[in-house]
C-alpha cells in the first residue's frame, strides 16, 4: 500500500523567522481517484510548495493518511472523519453535494467545508435562457410536430410570450441566478428573486426578497427559475400547493436540485393546464425512469442534468483549490465556505 504524493512535494519547509524546521501542512485528495484528480495533485504541489500533497488510491490508503492530513478534497464518510484529528479544511467535490454530505458529526466538527459554486454560472444561465426563449417562441409545440411532419403554424398573435411584458421570479440568487437575472433583463424582461441569504442586487434584477414572499409573488411570475440547493428546507418546494398560486401561462425551470420540484404534482398540473409548461434539468429520481409519466406530459422540455455542462470546468475548479490552498497556508480567509447547517 503506498501513498502517492505529487513529485514536487515539499515535506519540510523552513522556517525564515525562527531559522527551525517546521513540517509542511498536508493536503489528501481521497478517494475515489481519477487521472484529472492525480493532475490535480502534481499541479497542486507545484503551486503551493508549502504543502505536502497526498493522493489516497482507496479507503485503505484514505484511513492511513488522514490522521495527518490538514486538509482534503473530495467525500469524507463518518469513520475517516473519526480519524481527522487535524483536519480543518475540507473542499467538497461539487457546488452542492447530495443529501447525506452534510451529516450531523461533519456539521459538528470544526472543519471548515468549501464548495464549487461560481464555476457554472455562464454555463446554467445559458441552459436556463436556453429554456426560456424555447418556450416563449413555441419551440415545445413546434418540436413534436416536427418529428410528426406536420406543418401547423400557431395564428401570429399567439403562441409566443412577447419578453418585454413577462416577469421572472428567481429562487436563488446566488451566482447562477444573478447570471440568469442579467441575461433575462437583456429581453426586457421584468426580474425579481428570492433567497435565503440576499445580499446587493444583481444587474437587470429590480428586487429581492426573502423565502416568506414566495408565496405571494408567484402568481405575478411568467417564468419561475429554480437555482436553489437542495436542503431540508427547500425540499419539496414547488408542490400542488404552490403550482395552483402560479398562472395558468407560466412556465416552471428547474435546473438546481431535482428534490425540490414533487414531479407527481407537476405532472397533475400540466396534464391538469394548470401550468404553460415546464423546463427540466434535474428530478428527483435520476436518471428518470423510462415510466415515468413526465416523458409524455404537454408542454415539457427535459435535459438529462446537462445544464452545467461546458467547457473549462475542470481547470475552473484546479483554480479555486489553489487559490483556497495559497489561502490556507498563509492563513486568510478561504472562499465558498459553506454554512454546513444549510448544505450552502
Amino acid at each position: 500500500m503506498k501513498l502517492r504524493p505529487g513529485p514536487t512535494v515539499r515535506s519540510v519547509l523552513i522556517d525564515a523567522g525562527s531559522g527551525g524546521v517546521v513540517l509542511a501542512r498536508k493536503f489528501l485528495f481521497l478517494p475515489p481517484t481519477t487521472e484529472t484528480i492525480r493532475n490535480w495533485a502534481t499541479r497542486l504541489a507545484a503551486a503551493v510548495p508549502q504543502l505536502q500533497v497526498v493522493v489516497a488510491e482507496d479507503l485503505a490508503e484514505a484511513e492511513q493518511a488522514i490522521g495527518e492530513a490538514d486538509a482534503a478534497f473530495g467525500t469524507l464518510p463518518p469513520p475517516l472523519l473519526a480519524r481527522a484529528q487535524k483536519l480543518r479544511w475540507l473542499q467538497a467535490p461539487a457546488a452542492a453535494p447530495p443529501a447525506g454530505y452534510y451529516y450531523p458529526e461533519l456539521v459538528q466538527h470544526p472543519v471548515s467545508v468549501t464548495n464549487f459554486r461560481g464555476i457554472y454560472n455562464d454555463h446554467i444561465a445559458a441552459h436556463i435562457l436556453a429554456f426560456l426563449l424555447a418556450f416563449a417562441r413555441g419551440l415545445h409545440r413546434y418540436l413534436p410536430q416536427q418529428l410528426r411532419k406536420e406543418w401547423q403554424p400557431a395564428p401570429p398573435d399567439t403562441g409566443v410570450v412577447y419578453l418585454p411584458e413577462s416577469t421572472a421570479l428567481i429562487l436563488g440568487v446566488g451566482g447562477i441566478g444573478g447570471e440568469t437575472a442579467r441575461l433575462c433583463a437583456a429581453f426586457g424582461i421584468r426580474v425579481i428573486g428570492i433567497d435565503a441569504r440576499p445580499q446587493a442586487l444583481p444587474a437587470g434584477m429590480i428586487a429581492l426578497h426573502g423565502p416568506d414572499r414566495l408565496d405571494q409573488l408567484l402568481p405575478q411570475a411568467d417564468w419561475v427559475i429554480m437555482t436553489i440547493p437542495h436542503t431540508p428546507e427547500t425540499e419539496g418546494l414547488m408542490n400542488m400547493e404552490r403550482f395552483r398560486l402560479m398562472k395558468s401561462s407560466a412556465f416552471l425551470i428547474n435546473i438546481g436540485r431535482g428534490m425540490t420540484v414533487k414531479l407527481d404534482d407537476l405532472n397533475l398540473a400540466l396534464r391538469a393546464g394548470m401550468l404553460g409548461g415546464a423546463g427540466l434539468d434535474v428530478f428527483e429520481q435520476e436518471p428518470l425512469p423510462p415510466d415515468h409519466a413526465l416523458w409524455t406530459a404537454p408542454n415539457v422540455l427535459l435535459t438529462p442534468h446537462t445544464a452545467g455542462y461546458g467547457p473549462y470546468l475542470d481547470e475552473r475548479r484546479l483554480a479555486l483549490i489553489i487559490d483556497n490552498a495559497q489561502r490556507f497556508v498563509t492563513g486568510a480567509d478561504l472562499r465558498n465556505v459553506v454554512d454546513k447547517r444549510l448544505w450552502f
